[in-house]
Formats: structure tokens, sequence, C-alpha cells
């Protein structure tokens, strides 16, 4: 990662099942860094106290329904709701039990305060874990599922009401998600993962799972989402493929004038 000089890292959840050690390793990174935890990260433990162990690593590294941001780089950060395994709203044991009981609203209310924080120069971004609704019920849509018959859509409520109510006064510049695997489970076919709706708000899916591979030739292949942006505007947004010693070996990037009916 050193040598291809991020100006900023974001994680969008599920970094290991509870284990701590990833936790450890990605805290010490020497970039400015935003994490959003995923359901696997609460590992098996229903009273929170892996949550509770995860949030103590990453301090202030942790968006969760607040905002984060930089002077350097310039980006203003707003986290979605923690520990979500979408499929519209629900709350697991050891999330109720680190932040209480909060519905839907709650959460919508959340995020959009947070977003009301990001200077009106700087990118607005939206981590969450898992997508919003809206984007499409179909298997291959970027928040479709995939593992089990009908497709549905299974993105967050509460991320999606919380999106339309910022874009009446300022849309994101980016939102960015994973939990849904770009190889859907009943198929070789692949989700659709680079999109713009008609604010000209773009998403993101990043979850290429594994992040890791080989190639048709058999070199080692390495991914890593990648957005660009001018002042407060996208420039850039692509799924990139790296060599081990950093070269960029292929590309699948947003179409700039590309948008979807939602």
């Amino acid at each position: 990662m050193a040598r291809l000089q991020p100006d900023a890292v974001l994680f969008v959840g599920d970094l290991s099942d509870g284990d701590l050690r990833l936790t450890r390793r990605i805290a010490s990174l020497p970039y400015p860094l935003a994490v959003i935890l995923g359901n696997h990260d609460l590992g098996r433990d229903r009273s929170g106290g892996i949550l509770r162990q995860q949030l103590a690593l990453l301090g202030e590294s942790h968006c969760g329904w607040t905002q984060r941001g930089w002077s350097q780089p310039a980006i203003g950060l707003v986290g979605g709701r923690p520990g979500s395994a979408g499929g519209g709203f629900h709350l697991s044991h050891a999330v109720q039990a680190v932040y209480g009981p909060i519905t839907l609203e709650q959460s919508a209310d959340r995020i959009v305060a947070a977003a009301a924080a990001v200077p009106a120069d700087q990118p607005l971004i939206v981590m969450a874990h898992c997508g919003p609704s809206g984007l499409g019920s179909e298997a291959d849509s970027p928040c479709g599922r995939d593992w089990k018959p009908p497709a549905v859509d299974w993105g967050d409520q509460d991320l999606a009401l919380a999106l339309d109510r910022m874009g009446r006064q300022r849309p994101p510049d980016l939102v960015v998600f994973g939990h849904m695997h770009h190889q859907l489970k009943r198929s070789n076919a692949l989700r659709r993962t680079l999109l713009r709706d008609r604010r000209g708000t773009a998403f993101l899916n990043a979850a290429c799972v594994p992040r890791s591979g080989r190639d048709a030739s058999g070199r080692e292949l390495l991914h890593f989402s990648w957005a660009e942006f001018r002042g407060a505007s996208l420039t850039h947004l692509s799924h990139r493929w790296y060599s081990p010693d950093a070269q960029l070996m292929h590309e699948e990037e947003l179409p700039r004038q590309e948008a979807m009916a939602c």
C-alpha cells in the first residue's frame, strides 16, 4: 500500500470474524483512516464485548453514525449504521448492547445530522457496511440478494432514507459500501458495483472477495477500489488490480455519463 501513496484509506467492514489482530494492524496504518464495522466484526458475541473492543482499538477512526474528516486531504466522511447485515433494518444484539435500541428513523436522523457537519467546499463521502435499498432488486444489483430465490433488494432502508433527505440539500458525492460480494452465489456472473444516480451521486460496492488472486497468466493481483477528487468534485472512480510491486494491471472505471433511474 505504501507504494500506491493513497491520501486516505477507507475500510467498509467485515475485517474479520471478530479477530482483533487485523483490527490492530489496520488501526496502526500511517494514513488518514476511516472504518465502518460490519456484521462479521461482531464475532459471535451477542453481549457486545467484541464490538466494544473493536471500537476501542479504532478510536476516532471508526465513523459509525458520525462525521469524520481531515484538512489534508480535505474530505468529509459520514458513517452509516455499524454492524449492518443488510435486509432492510435490523439491529443485532451486540449493536443494541453498545448503542441502545435505535429505530430506523433515529438511525437515518443520525446520518443526516453527521452529513450537515461536512463543510460545503469538501467532498461528501458516505461510508456504510451494506449499501442503501433502492439500487435494484435483481440478483446482480449492487445490494441484490443472490444466495437464494427470489432475488430481492437487500439494501439498508435507514441509509436510503438518510440519502433521500440529504439529497434535498446536498447529495453526497460518493457512497461506498461492501457486504454484498461481487461474485454471485448462484452463477458465474458478477454484481453491478459502479453506478451513478440522477442526482449525480456515485455508488461503489467495494466487496471484491477475495482481494488477492491470480490472473490467467498466473500473476498475483491485489484489488483496491479507487476514488479521486479535484476540489469537491469526484473525477475518477474505479476498481483496480495491482501487482505486488504496485503496477496497475487492470482497471474497471465508472463511465462519467452513466446514470441509473433511482
